[in-house]
């Protein structure tokens, strides 16, 4: 431990026990009467039980596939395997609560392997099951953990977020869902013709979690938390915090797109040898040899045995068509589209989508060839000029047709124009909100009459820039010229006219001369008078 480690942790002591000698037993002076603790607040007996719904689970698959059909197009097959595999995993969790469990050990926990490319509703499906049951949720990238956990996360990390996700709450953590996403790159050489030393040590890591494993609650990495451990571990009075979250009611599932995995099942089911096959064999539909893979596949692809038994449930995704991919814009609760109406509405703008709009995004999401996600890739170039330009202006409702999609910046440019009233109307009611700012910030009124506004929109456009930002860099020495011409007055409002701003500080020099020689002329007459 460095000596600033050392310093902190004797703070951390002193925070729980007063005055603290570390070379002394137990960190207490001799003769120092252990500090009281003081009691924890008992919990309101009213206090709502965060197991209600595991205790009372009673979903049927039926049940659990029906709800997610309100959010996943397609996958008819997948959610049929998950909403088994989750029933019959928390009716055991269930009864386990309740004591009535005659399995006990002998119970074999139903973790998941999903197969399938990127971007066909795998993480979603998983997300929506943990929300339908009401536990805890946590993905991982199974990229990022390494066997010793010194470069990379330790695997156990993903068991602690899950206490982060239940608030702390480690009982809940223990029936909650781990989901661990592209698993197929642990197995080092994505056509299973190689082992990465490393990936094969995550593997044997993650067997032992997904069987039954003790789980410290502070990482050995995480210097803080094994300093409040053991600050926890000398506490003797109050009441015990827990140390370690058990894994035996976790549910692991994991998934991964399993590049060239469809391969190696079609030369098993083609009972070809592969020395007498191109390396690069075509598959007329991949999802339909995933469907079929087996213990050797896996193994032969790169996995550890022992790693891919404790997966005995296993589904493949099927890949999204451009239909899907409509279905997905116009019947899915969770439509990435909902999110964009959501973003325009905020500004007060509407938009409408025909039926040939939809097909156009669909047909290029499709191209994209990441599944839902080619969605937002579309949807992100056909909007963001739209979402740059029409908020500026007084441009409430617009329509999406096939052509927008296909020529988004000419479609915008088109309707400017249609609606250059309104954009120059917009622009002039900015002018009277740097008005406004003006003059609570500096205390003078400008009045920009009509020919000055004119002007100001006409270069606005033109520069293409907000009114705010020319105004800004126009008037910038006026807070200053107004001063000197207001130090003998009381004159606190000035007249902008086209003049003053084609050329400000020309104008606004005169205004101070014009000042200064009347205030002469004043003292001069006033002398003559004597």
């Amino acid at each position: 431990m460095s000596k600033n480690d050392f310093e902190e942790f004797q703070k951390q002591l002193q925070k729980m026990f007063g005055n603290v000698n570390i070379s002394t037993p137990f960190g207490f002076q001799q003769g120092q009467q252990k500090p009281t603790e003081p009691e924890e607040p008992q919990a309101e007996e009213e206090e709502e039980d965060i197991f209600e719904k595991i205790r009372h689970f009673n979903l049927k698959p039926r049940e659990i596939r029906d709800e997610l059909d309100k959010y996943v197009i397609k996958q008819d097959e997948a959610k049929k395997v998950l909403s088994v595999a989750v029933c019959d995993h928390y009716n055991h969790v269930r009864r386990t609560i309740e004591g009535s469990d005659s399995l006990g050990d002998e119970y074999a926990k139903q973790n998941i392997l999903v197969l399938g490319p990127t971007g066909v509703g795998k993480t979603y499906l998983l997300k929506c099951i943990a929300k339908i049951i009401g536990v805890p949720f946590v993905k991982a990238d199974a990229t990022k953990f390494s066997e010793t956990g010194y470069v990379g996360k330790d695997v156990e990390d993903m068991v602690r977020d899950l206490v982060k996700a239940a608030d702390g709450n480690v009982e809940l953590a223990e029936f909650g869902i781990v989901y661990i996403d592209e698993i197929d790159k642990l197995s080092g050489s994505s056509d299973g013709r190689g082992k990465d030393v490393n990936g094969r040590g995550v593997q044997i890591n993650l067997l032992k979690l997904m069987e039954e494993a003790e789980v410290s609650l502070k990482s050995q990495m995480d210097m803080m938390g094994q300093m409040e451990f053991m600050m926890d571990a000398m506490n003797k009075s109050g009441k015990k915090k827990k140390q370690t979250i058990n894994t035996r009611h976790i549910l692991f599932i994991v998934s991964g797109a399993f590049s060239n995995l469809a391969e190696l099942i079609q030369r098993r089911v083609a009972g070809s040898k592969i020395g007498f096959m191109s390396d690069s064999v075509q598959i007329d539909n991949t999802f339909e040899y995933l469907r079929q893979v087996e213990t050797p596949d896996l193994v032969k692809y790169g996995f550890e045995p022992e790693f891919i038994g404790r997966l005995p449930v296993r589904v493949a995704c099927e890949s999204l068509k451009s239909d899907d991919l409509k279905k997905i814009l116009t019947n899915s609760q969770g439509s990435i589209l909902k999110q964009y109406v959501e973003d325009f509405a905020g500004y007060g703008i509407k938009f409408d989508m025909d039926e040939e709009a939809l097909d156009a995004i669909a047909n290029k999401a499709s191209e994209e060839q990441t599944g839902a996600r080619g969605l937002m890739t579309v949807l992100e170039k056909v909007f963001r000029n739209f979402k740059f330009e029409l908020p500026s202006t007084k441009i409430e409702t617009f329509n999406i047709t096939k052509n927008t999609v296909e020529n988004p910046v000419e479609s915008l440019e088109e309707l400017m124009k249609e609606n250059v009233d309104l954009q120059k109307d917009a622009l002039k009611s900015e002018i009277d909100d740097f008005v406004e700012r003006f003059k609570n910030d500096h205390g003078f009124e400008l009045k920009f009459n009509a020919a000055a506004k004119t002007e100001l929109v006409s270069e606005s456009l033109q520069r293409d820039k907000t009114i705010r930002a020319v105004c800004e860099e126009k008037f910038k020495d006026f807070p200053y010229g107004l001063k000197l011409i207001a130090e003998n007055t009381n004159c606190r409002e000035f007249t902008v006219t086209k003049a003053v701003v084609k050329d400000p500080d020309k104008e606004l020099s005169k205004w101070v001369v014009e000042r200064f020689q009347s205030d002469d002329e004043s003292k001069a007459d006033g002398q003559e008078k004597k």
